[in-house]
């Protein structure tokens, strides 16, 4: 027998404490709504993890958030972790391809150059003469979107997709760069490319903008003790204004209803099941992965709900190895990325000791490195024991970097459907899933799904989402017009 749980009007009811729910209920709080998180599993966070290997604090999620958008970095400082935000104390990178470590290349938008002789070096001779041709093809129509991988080979030819964009591309989504949607993975090369005859001087006319606003700080940004700490004090944030969040949670039922609180409210309200407990509220925001949205709205919003169930994931693994700083030698930098047509098992590592300034203060002794494996559709690689994954980790290791020492610590974090894709046509789903979810007054959702993947755009559709409930669409149009671009921290993401 259910408890009930009779609420007054101004409560709503957060689906999802990932950093997007956690974001929507801090938001909520603002307003003056009372907040209840529901959060399925027995932790919050989502894919940001903190967590510890030889007794260093490192990140087994997300590492890095945007810093040049400001939501993410605004929120930090709203919840008192001002002092500890810090940029990586190296910005260099490299690509592991045709058999070496070469020097991430400048002057690109997320792989796409600007000029030909920005990747001598890592493209071959012929790769660089290929893209020179760009400036006398004739303009390539694009329509309403087009797939990044597809259009970007059809300018500059497949060698710059392969060995640059799709490993970028790779670090951010887990993709496929020839199935990736340019509209909403690379919303400003997508308008740049729509008004300009040649995708080079798109590009160029995006880093020309960009010179003009004098953008000055760190592109991207860490906080110490790993970005995992930023929804642990949004929580302790929400809690200590009063908003309830119950961990072990799971929403089994959703639906409207005409109790209590809609009379308050003037219209139907919201009938929420989550364990022993029934919640009646006027709003509800729905901040869970596209699959478990999907199951929740398929009795009140089953055209939004299909919508939903169509929005594909790809699974990855970190693997965090620690050894003893005397054993080893690392090239400088951050990392590296490695395209998938090199046949190598890791997708990237990081050299986190390098990367962040704070690891290596607190363990001088030890030296943190991790890697990545899996991209959409692979299932084989992460199908192995953890063991094994920690084996062709140093395999590959060894033969980028020379690195032969034995780690003195190792761990595996698997992220089963952890990322969403944004396939071409992506930007129309969303749209069509809003529409239908827009019917239904005191219903919105956010995260991942929508409008970006990184930490700052999964911030932005929680507050859109919020504004949303209390009938104002600015937030939402202006994330429409202004989209958050996932953009790739380095190596190893």
């Amino acid at each position: 027998m259910h408890a009930e749980t009779r609420t007054d009007a101004g409560h709503v009811v957060v689906i999802g404490g990932g950093i997007a729910g956690l974001a929507a209920a801090h938001r909520l709080l603002d307003s003056g709504a009372r907040v209840t998180v529901l959060e399925a599993s027995d932790r919050l966070g989502g894919k940001l993890l903190p967590g510890e290997i030889a007794g260093a604090r490192v990140d087994f999620g997300a590492e890095s958030m945007l810093a040049r958008r400001p939501e993410a970095v605004a929120l930090a400082r709203e919840v008192g972790l001002d002092a500890r935000l810090r940029p990586p104390a190296t910005a260099s990178a490299s690509i592991w391809t045709r058999g070496a470590l070469r020097p991430m290349p400048k002057g690109h938008v997320m792989g796409v150059p600007g000029t030909a002789s920005a990747l001598a070096g890592l493209l071959s001779a012929e790769g660089v003469q290929r893209i020179e041709r760009d400036a006398d093809l004739p303009r390539t129509e694009i329509g309403e979107d087009v797939a990044v991988g597809e259009y970007v080979a059809a300018r500059l030819g497949h060698e710059v997709v392969d060995r640059l964009i799709e490993p970028l591309l790779g670090g951010v989504y887990a993709g496929d760069a020839y199935r990736i949607s340019m509209r909403s993975a690379v919303p400003q090369l997508f308008e740049a490319a729509r008004t300009h005859t040649s995708l080079t001087e798109a590009v160029r006319g995006i880093q020309a903008r960009a010179a003009a606003a004098q953008q000055t700080g760190p592109v991207f940004m860490g906080i110490e003790g790993g970005v995992g700490q930023l929804p642990l004090a949004v929580a302790e944030s929400v809690r200590a204004r009063g908003g309830e969040i119950v961990t072990g949670a799971q929403v089994t039922e959703l639906r409207r209803s005409a109790g209590e609180a809609a009379g308050r409210s003037g219209g139907l309200a919201w009938r929420v099941v989550a364990g022993g407990r029934v919640l009646h509220a006027d709003g509800v925001v729905v901040a869970v992965p596209a699959v478990a949205a999907a199951a929740l709205l398929r009795d009140e919003a089953p055209a939004a709900a299909a919508e939903l169930a169509g929005v594909e994931y790809a699974s990855m693994a970190l693997i965090t190895l620690a050894y003893r700083r005397g054993d080893i030698r690392l090239p400088e930098g951050s990392g590296f990325l490695v395209p998938p047509v090199d046949g190598r098992t890791i997708k990237a590592s990081t050299f986190a000791s390098q990367k962040w300034g704070w690891i290596d203060e607190e363990n001088p002794d030890v030296m943190v490195l991790r890697t990545s494996v899996g991209r959409f559709a692979e299932t084989e690689i992460l199908g192995r024991e953890d063991g094994e994954l920690v084996d062709v980790s140093r395999h590959d290791l060894r033969e980028a970097t020379g690195l032969a020492a034995t780690p003195i610590a190792a761990g595996v974090t698997r992220w089963t459907d952890g990322l969403p894709q944004y396939p071409v046509g992506h930007h129309a789903r969303v749209a069509r899933i809003r529409e239908h979810v827009g019917k239904l007054p005191g219903l919105a959702v956010c995260g991942a799904a929508y409008d970006g993947v990184g930490i700052p755009a999964c911030i932005a559709s929680a507050y859109a989402a919020v504004d949303q409930l209390k009938g104002d669409r600015g937030g939402l149009d202006e994330l429409i017009m202004n989209p958050v671009q996932s953009l790739h921290g380095g190596a190893g993401e």
